[in-house]
């Protein structure tokens, strides 16, 4: 069994990936901080950037995966797919160290967790259906 849509967004997913952690390695070189945050904003704020993605971009894939896998809508894999990579874009880009909400952050968190919730619950349809 084949998983090309997935495919296709963990492609693009990892394009943000290595731009984030690109950021968090320029940030330390010009910061000189080597672990940690060392008390700047802005190597925490580029680490957080970093660690929110890969908090949730993992398990985001592997439902994508089962979904397709299991013979999930093309449709539906597609939207979340399009709204995962866009708001793994928005959300770092309003991620600030001196306001909690910005729209952009806001929009991000919540597409996050649209598709979150979305795809862990057709995940859960599909186990019982095959039950």
């Amino acid at each position: 069994m084949t998983i090309p849509i997935t495919a296709i967004y963990a492609g693009l997913l990892v394009i943000v990936l290595v731009s984030l952690t690109t950021r968090v390695g320029l940030t330390r070189v010009k910061t000189g901080i080597s672990i940690l945050d060392g008390g700047s904003d802005k190597v925490a704020v580029e680490m957080r950037r970093h660690g929110n993605f890969v908090e949730h971009v993992p398990m985001l894939l592997l439902l994508m995966a089962v979904v397709e896998v299991n013979g999930g809508n093309p449709a539906f894999l597609h939207v979340v797919g399009i709204v995962l990579v866009l708001c793994r874009v928005l959300h770092p880009l309003g991620l600030r160290h001196d306001r909690v909400q910005t729209p952009l952050r806001v929009i991000g968190a919540a597409g996050t967790s649209f598709v979150t919730i979305a795809l862990g619950s057709v995940a859960i349809w599909q186990g019982v259906q095959m039950l």
